[in-house]
């Protein structure tokens, strides 16, 4: 009894207990497969698969579990595997500005716990999955500048915590779902540099969290939704370069509230200002795709 004392005392003296605890051979093989199969030898700062999993660069455990993989910016190249949507106790996923290709693993959608997914400043190609909304602790869906293909899965309204969403810079096209507008909590939406068309759908006036709304470079048209005027807390406002008929539904709009207000209507003083630049998280860039059977 006393040696399973002092044996508890340490471990709890030396900080060594179940969050750095090792994981289960079913997770610890998804990460490998992820090192391997994105050229995890020539990773900036590879992961040593001998030593213990809560070392390796970006990977955080609790209770034995993965819950955080960030590897932003850490020259990852080459497709994300299947065995990705083993680790059910993840929350966060950043492998933003890397040089990942291919397209979504089907089973992503099985991450349920997932709060943040930032794949932004890559290559993946292909369509959103419809089974999106399944993940209904997301947060933060951040995939600007890719490839990414088809229309934008309505269900993305199911995302009702979701506080960020951004598919800028990619070539999605078809129409912006109605069911955006169940996402109450949104407080950037960036849709900048797409194919999308069709008009604005009114239900985006609901959003009353949203700060950034960035739609430049798309082939929207008809009116801008009366709604709008309801976006009170909107400081970021950008929809030039598209094809809108009308833009009465600006004139409802206090534009002292504005930060950025760039609008192809001259007539409504559009104003810009150096936060354009450092603040927004809307990628005013594209990748140029060098080999479109990559």
């Amino acid at each position: 009894m006393k040696l399973t004392i002092l044996t508890f005392l340490f471990l709890l003296i030396t900080g060594v207990g179940l969050s750095n605890a090792e994981i289960s051979q079913k997770e610890k093989s998804a990460l490998i497969e992820l090192f391997q199969s994105t050229n995890g030898k020539s990773w900036s700062t590879p992961w040593d698969l001998n030593a213990p999993v809560h070392t390796w660069k970006g990977i955080k455990l609790v209770d034995g579990h993965v819950v955080e993989i960030n590897l932003f910016r850490n020259n990852l190249a080459g497709t994300l595997p299947e065995s990705l949507g083993r680790l059910r106790y993840l929350t966060h996923l950043n492998l933003a500005f890397n040089n990942i290709t291919g397209v979504l693993p089907k089973d992503i959608v099985k991450l349920k716990r997932l709060r943040v997914l930032r794949l932004e400043m890559n290559r993946i190609k292909g369509s959103l999955p419809v089974g999106i909304g399944q993940l209904q602790e997301l947060e933060v869906f951040s995939m600007f500048n890719n490839f990414l293909n088809g229309s934008i899965p309505p269900t993305f309204g199911n995302l009702t915590n979701l506080k960020e969403l951004n598919l800028s810079s990619n070539n999605l096209k078809g129409i912006i779902p109605n069911s955006i507008g169940n996402l109450t909590k949104l407080e950037a939406l960036g849709l900048f540099e797409n194919n999308l068309e069709g008009s604005i759908p009114e239900e985006m006036g609901k959003l009353g969290e949203l700060r950034e709304l960035v739609l430049a470079n798309n082939q929207l048209g008809g009116e801008i939704p009366a709604e709008f005027s309801q976006l009170a807390s909107l400081k970021i406002l950008q929809i030039q370069n598209n094809r809108f008929d009308s833009y009465t539904g600006l004139r409802q709009m206090n534009t002292k509230q504005f930060l950025v207000f760039d609008t192809d209507e001259k007539t409504l003083n559009p104003k810009f200002n150096d936060i354009q630049l450092q603040r927004t998280r809307m990628a005013d860039t594209k990748f140029e795709d060098d080999d479109d059977n990559e």
